[in-house]
């Protein structure tokens, strides 16, 4: 079983159009239209990642009591560090992530990738200002990692993981103007 769809507040709606379909390849193909329980009202719009059962949605609110100034990227809503609360994609193959990580760097967003040993990761900031990642995974699970996994749930233990293999930044090149 997977996910239906996250959803999420939008700051610009036009801005986060811009950025998942138009640098992210998904596409609009829903809005619903309507009041809130609260007062004010919404739309919500569904963005299909990749079929009609996967989805990234947004909440453009209108008059909604108490969100005015409300702050759009998950993990500062918390009061957490920005690594923590993120949204991560997959992506299919080697030759997807590349396309992926060139998308971005096309689009002028910084690309930070991490070789996690077991998975490889990109990661870059949306409209929202929230970290946005694609993941390929590159290893398999072995009994041990369960094991260990099933450990590390009781354990008080500081037993650190083996650090990334690699860690980069990547520079989109600066746009001139013409």
């Amino acid at each position: 079983m997977g996910y239906h769809h996250l959803a999420l507040a939008a700051k610009d709606i036009n801005k986060l159009h811009a950025f998942y379909e138009g640098v992210m390849g998904f596409e609009l193909v829903k809005v619903e239209i309507g009041p809130s329980p609260q007062g004010g009202w919404a739309k919500h719009f569904f963005y299909r990642m990749e079929d009609d059962s996967k989805f990234i949605a947004f909440w453009e609110m209108h008059d909604m009591p108490g969100t005015e100034g409300f702050e759009s990227n998950i993990s500062k809503a918390a009061g957490l560090p920005d690594h923590i609360n993120h949204i991560s994609f997959d992506v299919k193959d080697r030759a997807d992530f590349d396309r992926r990580k060139q998308q971005w760097l096309d689009a002028g967003l910084n690309v930070m990738e991490i070789d996690h040993n077991w998975c490889r990761s990109i990661y870059t900031k949306d409209p929202n200002d929230n970290l946005v990642e694609f993941c390929l995974t590159t290893g398999a699970f072995t009994a041990d990692d369960r094991a260990e996994a099933l450990a590390a749930l009781t354990s008080v233990e500081k037993k650190f993981s083996k650090p990334p293999a690699d860690i980069r930044t990547h520079r989109a090149k600066e746009k001139v103007e013409a």
